[in-house]
């Protein structure tokens, strides 16, 4: 299995990543980012990938986040889901808001293969040390449907490829663009695909790490810093009404070390939802937007066998979260333009996805 996979990496892995601020010289708001600018500047956070390019039509993959490398199920993390459109097939909502915490890693997939997803989660969750009579596992998946460029039907995403991406998660630089859960994906009639960004508070205000990776799936009327890029390159919603490049959805994933409770995780995920606009995004019928929010914290993890029934838990004061907001809006801003500024064209089943001419972006940005 591991040959194959290695074999499968390759045709989506050929180009170099390309990122936004390091190729245009352009910053994100004010905030300092961390030293990979990604969402494994949060201590402790990883990600693996599984991509899936073979044939002429199979274009998906695996995206896993992994809050901590310890038992996640035993040592639980505080997380909550802002539901901005619900047209999804996210798995495991509801008990991460029914009980504040999150007890898997989190795992983003196509539409059409959640259950592979869960599936790889619940074996990847059984088989660690201390698990043995666990009977019950809310396992978490995103998704968006990427059925333009690759064989969703096909279910080709297996439980196997979900263990594989958990398996080889780590911290340091995430790869953008065609990769993981963002192989077949397109972002406002461009390439979309995988995309993360961070961002470090002043030591005035703790200090923090707020961390973001996206999965872009989504349409609108494309902006950057106020440029309307869609408009100028004649590629938005509503400028081909037998072509609606709106729907699709996008999946954000917000990590932060600072010690948050479910009650302010959740504030801070609506405030990352916020993002989507900053860029020109319209949340179109067919498209869901959610966004979970977790603490990696160790102050506020749940343990699963509580030694009494109470909890003591730190938490920032709601007076303090403002800059918290402030960074994962920015995050989130500049990782949906990371997605973008690192796919490559893809042809698929149904078509070519083309990417964004950034060196046409690069020249408005310029004027």
């Amino acid at each position: 299995m591991k040959k194959i996979l290695l074999l499968l990496f390759l045709p989506a892995m050929l180009h170099a990543q390309t990122r936004f601020r390091e190729d245009t010289g352009e910053a994100i708001g004010i905030l300092k980012t961390g030293a990979f600018n990604a969402i494994t500047d949060v201590p402790r956070v990883k990600v693996g990938q599984v991509t899936l390019f073979s044939s002429s039509d199979i274009r998906t993959g695996v995206t896993a986040i992994l809050p901590h490398d310890g038992n996640i199920f035993q040592q639980k993390v505080p997380a909550a889901v802002f539901v901005a459109n619900g047209f999804g097939k996210m798995a495991g909502i509801s008990q991460v808001n029914e009980l504040g915490n999150l007890e898997t890693p989190v795992v983003l997939t196509n539409t059409l293969s959640v259950a592979a997803g869960m599936e790889g989660l619940i074996t990847y969750t059984l088989a660690q040390p201390g698990n043995e009579k666990v009977r019950s596992v809310n396992a978490v998946v995103g998704e968006t449907n990427d059925g333009f460029l690759n064989d969703i039907t096909g279910r080709h995403v297996r439980p196997e490829h979900v263990l594989q991406a958990l398996k080889d998660a780590k911290t340091g630089k995430v790869d953008e663009g065609n990769v993981g859960a963002g192989t077949g994906t397109i972002c406002f009639g461009w390439k979309g695909g995988i995309g993360t960004s961070s961002r470090v508070l002043p030591s005035k205000s703790g200090k923090y790490t707020v961390g973001v990776l996206v999965q872009t799936n989504f349409g609108g009327v494309l902006e950057i810093k106020g440029i309307p890029v869609g408009k100028n390159l004649g590629k938005y919603f509503l400028s081909d009404q037998l072509n609606d490049p709106a729907d699709g959805s996008c999946l954000i994933v917000v990590a932060t070390d600072a010690p948050l409770s479910h009650r302010n995780l959740e504030r801070l995920a609506k405030r990352a939802w916020s993002a989507l606009a900053r860029v020109g995004g319209i949340a179109s019928n067919g498209s869901g937007e959610y966004v979970l929010a977790f603490s990696t914290n160790e102050k506020v993890r749940i343990p699963h066998n509580q030694p009494g029934p109470t909890q003591t838990l730190e938490e920032v004061h709601n007076d303090a979260m403002s800059p918290l907001f402030l960074g994962a809006i920015e995050a989130t801003e500049e990782a949906i333009l990371n997605s973008l500024w690192a796919a490559r064209t893809v042809s698929g089943k149904n078509g070519v996805s083309e990417e964004l001419p950034r060196e046409q972006v690069k020249k408005m940005l310029k004027r």
